[in-house]
């Protein structure tokens, strides 16, 4: 081996790859974190998403109102919408550091693990109520809290398996489109790829999921209204995600620090050629 080759080996070992426990590897370390954020977003997303509020309110502005295929309305979202962002965040870091593979495994595990929320929350609505606990918050304006509860935690069969469906057609497409663009373009411009594939990506995900819930779904939704509101939620999302973007170099530069200069390259190459 060369001299370089055995400093390139040493500072690998040095920052946590080789020679080093399990547990003590950084990049095993980091793949836990950035895991866990992705899948504890994806499932809070989906769980707040129940409440609809209205931006220019909470913004203590004048509604905007959009004209879009013959349909009006004001800026209306999900509370998930709050949280998909560092979704998105999550999803494009871990692509440039553990590639397709990693995208893959925390997309399929966040989406089970979404399932398995609902399931239980369906239990959980099931269970008989105490009958002190049904009335303990008419104080607070809420009289009967097995409904309120219900209702919070009972969504749609429609909403919650267009929401998966949706999800996972997502971010395969995410993961396909950034690695695409890594190939046409190197590592250069991490933004390109980030918001590309995020274009492409949400572009298919906020219409699925509303035709699955809304228009196939007991709702019946006219089309008119499904592209209007299916075409706000997308430049909202756009918008997001290029906001996002001095956060993502702004972390990369962490995990480069964190990770040191020789084992981030590692990792990226590998996630280039994976």
């Amino acid at each position: 081996m060369s001299a370089s080759g055995i400093e390139t080996a040493a500072a690998i070992a040095s920052a946590g790859g080789e020679g080093t426990r399990t547990l003590q590897d950084r990049a095993l370390r980091l793949f836990i974190v950035l895991s866990a954020f992705f899948c504890v977003n994806a499932a809070l997303a989906e769980f707040i998403g129940v409440k609809i509020f209205a931006l220019e309110d909470t913004l203590g502005i004048a509604p905007l109102q959009w004209n879009l295929f013959g349909q009006t309305g004001s800026l209306n979202f999900t509370a998930g919408t709050l949280l998909w962002p560092v979704v998105f965040l999550m999803t494009d870091v871990i692509n440039e550091f553990f590639g397709r593979r990693g995208v893959r495994l925390i997309s399929w595990l966040a989406a089970m693990l979404i399932a398995y929320g609902f399931v239980f929350a369906f239990a959980a609505i099931a269970l008989a109520p105490a009958a002190w606990w049904v009335q303990a918050a008419q104080a607070q304006g809420v009289p009967d809290y097995q409904a309120a509860f219900a209702a919070i935690f009972g969504q749609g069969l429609w909403s919650i398996g267009g929401s998966l469906i949706a999800f996972m057609i997502g971010q395969l497409i995410d993961v396909g489109v950034f690695h695409r663009i890594r190939s046409l373009t190197g590592e250069k411009h991490i933004w390109l790829r980030a918001t590309g594939s995020t274009a492409v990506s949400q572009l298919v995900d906020s219409f699925v999921v509303l035709y699955i819930a809304f228009v196939l779904g007991p709702q019946h939704w006219p089309i008119p209204q499904f592209l209007a509101i299916g075409s706000v939620n997308y430049v909202y999302k756009m918008l997001a995600a290029f906001a996002m973007i001095p956060l993502i170099y702004l972390l990369r530069m962490w995990i480069h620090r964190y990770l040191g200069e020789a084992r981030a390259r590692q990792l990226r190459d590998e996630a280039a050629a994976d």
